[in-house]
Formats: structure tokens, C-alpha cells, sequence
């Protein structure tokens, strides 16, 4: 079921009323069945694999938390195993199957393994990770096993964060499903608005701007250098705003009755270097993979050579768990490279920046730092979003035509209609939704910066009331009026 969904919309009052009705005895199975309900409505076979893997996880958890010694391990690798095995056959098996009958034609044999005709379970990789984290955290003993089949089941399956995360650990989840939670006003006004903020990210900026990248992505060659700029920087927008969207109706989903789930995004494009990005961008996952691959690796440690080798190692297999397709290995491996290479040259850049003298004008440093993150991210995006490795190179190698054809442009100081024409050639969209794609982002940038110091809802609740129904009822309509509803799923729902 889609957030963005008329079946959504009738879904969530329903649930959530039925929620503060019951006892508090009943809630846990109220909100499960709910969880299968949500999760079905894609494809209902697919929720045997929920259920398989919740099996094995619960068990191996009391297992785990009984066990002493070598047993102990083996019971947390049965689990992992378990786990992965299941991520590995419905994710990575026709990846695997694919390359290795190119290699198979490239040797000039006629032989070729057989595909799986699979559809890849909605949000499969989400809650995989959070099965993985909970046996993990069993096994390191920093929680319990948790002794009650329908609250673990739950915590793996709590819909608003089922599909697309965020990735939550057992401490900060699995205790609340046994809490009793009661009405409280502030929530269900905090969580609603939290909700709305995130069907205006999805609906009226996101869904707007995939109107011009997919054309731009989908058919590269039919568009000149600045679309594909254009197309680079609309995509960099879109896939926060559809995916900071959905961690917003989760959290608020979730804070309307009474749960609390972590942050997830934190205004990402405003970080001043690439370790700081990922500080800011999909938290819950930067962090798994620091807590359970970096540090397992050794993180920092080790030698100069293999901590170097650690943090690319982790972002390559980052990008592999985005997705079985060498542009997401290509995206990770560039976030790699990134913060590698910033390690490396750090000394070199520090003098270069006081030579030009920088550093002493703190904002020109700031804003030069800031664009400089942005553009690397942005760059790295277009490997993330191509259909192929092909089609990204050739992207990849249009964009500096464009900046240089836009520099000239610039500084010739004509300005007319032909010159922009030459230079932007036919655009997916029409002139009246190009601008409105360049207003959306204005605006969310604008709250983003109020937001710098001041929570923009401590800021709204703080205003008289006619002033804050007023605001409310502003964004409802332009949610309902500038909102694009094609009941486009998120796009973090493919992992």
C-alpha cells in the first residue's frame, strides 16, 4: 500500500482509531494484522517470506541469549545466513546469473544458466537489515531476546516503517511495543503535520520533478547537455525529497500513536564534505553499516592502508545493497572514492585554501564547501539513476559541455530567447512547470535554512492559532491543487 494512496488515506484514521479503542493487551495484535494487511496489498505470496524469516530470527535469538561458546556464533550465523540467503536469491541471483552468461558468451560458449522469473519483494532489503540487527544485538548482548513471538513479529513488520525503513535497531523499538501508550494530543497533532510535510516532499516536488528526469534519463540522447544538467539536478532533489517524503509519513504515522522512530534524513545537502552527507542522508543505514561491517572491519584501528580499504569497502557494498546493477556498484564505489580521496588530500587542500585566502571569510568558505559536497553527490546520482553504465558515461560526459555552454552564455551578456533556445534545446516539460519545478525547491531550500536553528514546527506551534490553521490549511491546498497523484510508488521501494 502506498502513502500517497486513496487506500492509504481510508487505511491509516481506520487503523489508528481501532489502535486507541482497544485494550492495551490486544494493540500489539491489532497493529500486526494491520502490518499484513499493508505489506499484502502488493503481492500477498510475499509475506511467507516475512513469516519464514521471523521464524528462524526469533528462535535464533532465545538460541543465541541460551547459548554459550562456538554455539553461539553458529546460531547467529544460521540466522544471517538465513537472512542473506533469502536477500541473495530474490535480489542478486539474476545479477549473478546475467553476468555470468556474458562471460559465458564472451568465451564463445553456447551454454547459459536459466534467470528466475522473480519479482523482487517490496522493501526486501529494509527489513532484512532490521532482522539482521536484532540477532546481532542478541549475539553482542547489548539486548535480550525477546520471548514473545507477536511483539518481535511487530517489530519487524510496524508498516509505516516496513517497506523503506528507517532501519531500526530492537533498543529503540522492540521496548515500545510493550509500553501502553496513550492518547496524547501534541502527538497526534506533531505526527499529522510531520505527515503532511512529507506528502508535500513526495507529491508536489518529487512527483513533479520525475516529469523531467525520467524523459532526461530514459532517453538521453533526445535531449541537449543542459537537460541533462537540468536532469542531474532535478534527480538530486527528487530522490530526497520521495525519500525523505516517506521517512516523514513514517515517523508521523508512527508519533500519531505514540512510537518514536529514529531520524532518518537531516538536511543532507547542506553538509560541507562527503563524511557529512552521510551523517545527514538515510542515517539508519550509514549507521548499520558503520555498527555492523566498518567496525567489524576494524573502522579506523588498522593501518593507513587497510582503514583506506575499509571505508571503500563499505561504500561499494552499500551501493550493491541499493540495488544488482553495476550503476549502484559505480555509485558506491564514487562515495568511496570520495572519502578516501578527502582523507588523502586534506593536508593539500587546508594549505591550498589558505592561500587563496578562503578561510578568512567563514561564509565564502562554508558556501564553497557546501556546493562543492553537492556537485560530488550530484555527479555520483547520475550513476545511482541511469538505466545503464552506458547510458550514465554518456550523461556523465555531457555535463561539462553544459556548464561550459552556460559560462558562455553568461558572460556574453546576450541574453535572448534564441541564445537560451540553443542552449536548452526541447525540455520534457513546458515553461509554466519548469518554473514551478525551480519554485518547489526554493521553497523547501528556504524552510531547510529557517530550519538551521529553529525547529519549523516549534516555529509553527509558537504562532497565534488563526495563524497556524491558516498555514495548514495553505498546504492542504497545495498539496491538493500543485500535488501530482499517478499513485507513483517511492523510489526506495525497489530495494
Amino acid at each position: 500500500m502506498l502513502f500517497n494512496s486513496l487506500q492509504f488515506l481510508v487505511f491509516f484514521p481506520v487503523v489508528t482509531l481501532i489502535y486507541f479503542l482497544l485494550p492495551h493487551k490486544w494493540r500489539w495484535l491489532h497493529l500486526l494484522i494491520a502490518s499484513c494487511i499493508f505489506y499484502m496489498y502488493f503481492i500477498p505470496i510475499y509475506i511467507l517470506i516475512l513469516i519464514f524469516t521471523i521464524i528462524i530470527d526469533y528462535y535464533a535469538g532465545i538460541l543465541i541469549e541460551n547459548a554459550t561458546g562456538k554455539r553461539r556464533k553458529w546460531y547467529l550465523v544460521m540466522s544471517l545466513v538465513a537472512n542473506i540467503g533469502v536477500l541473495a536469491v530474490f535480489k542478486y541471483y539474476n545479477f549473478f546469473i546475467d553476468n555470468v552468461n556474458e562471460l559465458l558468451r564472451d568465451s564463445g560458449s553456447a551454454a547459459a544458466l536459466p534467470f528466475l522469473n522473480i519479482i523482487l519483494p517490496i522493501g526486501l532489503s529494509f527489513h532484512t537489515f532490521q532482522a539482521m540487527s536484532y540477532t546481532i544485538e542478541v549475539y553482542r548482548g547489548h539486548h535480550a531476546a525477546e520471548r514473545h513471538f507477536g511483539i518481535y513479529a511487530l517489530y519487524v513488520m510496524f508498516y509505516p516503517q516496513l517497506v523503506a525503513g528507517p532501519i531500526e535497531r530492537p533498543q529503540n523499538v522492540l521496548y515500545q511495543f510493550h509500553e501502553k501508550k496513550e492518547f496524547d494530543y501534541d502527538n497526534v497533532t506533531d505526527g499529522l503535520k510531520q505527515m503532511m510535510w512529507g506528502m508535500f516532499k513526495k507529491v508536489v516536488i518529487a512527483d513533479r520533478l520525475v516529469k523531467f528526469t525520467d524523459p532526461v534519463f530514459n532517453h538521453p540522447h533526445e535531449y541537449t547537455p543542459m537537460a541533462m544538467l537540468l536532469g542531474a539536478i532535478f534527480f538530486s532533489f527528487q530522490i530526497f525529497c520521495d525519500f525523505s517524503g516517506y521517512s516523514d509519513i513514517a515517523l508521523g504515522s508512527a508519533k500519531v500513536m505514540g512510537f518514536k522512530l529514529m531520524k532518518n534524513f537531516d538536511k543532507p545537502y547542506h553538509a560541507k564534505d562527503i563524511s557529512e552527507f552521510w551523517r545527514r542522508w538515510h542515517i539508519s543505514l550509514s549507521t548499520w553499516f558503520r555498527d555492523y561491517l566498518y567496525i567489524s572491519l576494524g573502522g579506523n584501528r588498522v593501518s593507513i592502508p587497510r582503514w583506506y580499504f575499509n571505508l571503500f569497502f563499505v561504500f561499494l557494498v552499500s551501493g550493491f545493497w541499493h540495488g544488482a546493477n553495476w550503476t549502484f556498484i559505480i555509485w558506491g564505489a564514487l562515495h568511496g572514492f570520495y572519502l578516501v580521496f578527502a582523507i588523502v588530500s586534506q593536508k593539500a587542500r587546508t594549505r591550498l585554501n589558505q592561500a587563496l585566502g578562503i578561510t578568512r571569510v567563514p561564509w565564502l568558505y562554508t558556501l564553497t564547501q557546501v556546493l562543492t559536497t553537492y556537485c560530488l553527490v550530484t555527479f555520483a546520482w547520475i550513476f545511482f539513476r541511469a538505466n545503464n553504465i552506458k547510458d550514465a558515461l554518456y550523461i556523465a560526459g555531457r555535463i561539462p559541455v553544459a556548464i561550459g555552454q552556460l559560462g558562455r552564455f553568461v558572460l556574453s551578456g546576450h541574453y535572448s530567447k534564441d541564445g537560451l533556445q540553443a542552449i536548452f534545446g526541447i525540455l520534457p516539460l513546458y515553461q509554466t512547470d519548469l518554473v514551478l519545478c525551480f519554485l518547489v525547491i526554493i521553497v523547501l531550500e528556504a524552510i531547510h535554512f529557517f530550519q538551521r536553528k529553529n525547529n519549523i514546527l516549534s516555529l509553527v506551534k509558537a504562532r497565534p492559532l488563526y495563524q497556524r490553521w491558516a498555514l495548514y490549511y495553505l498546504m492542504i491546498m497545495i498539496i491538493i491543487f500543485f500535488g501530482v497523484y499517478e499513485n507513483r510508488q517511492f523510489i526506495y521501494f525497489q530495494f
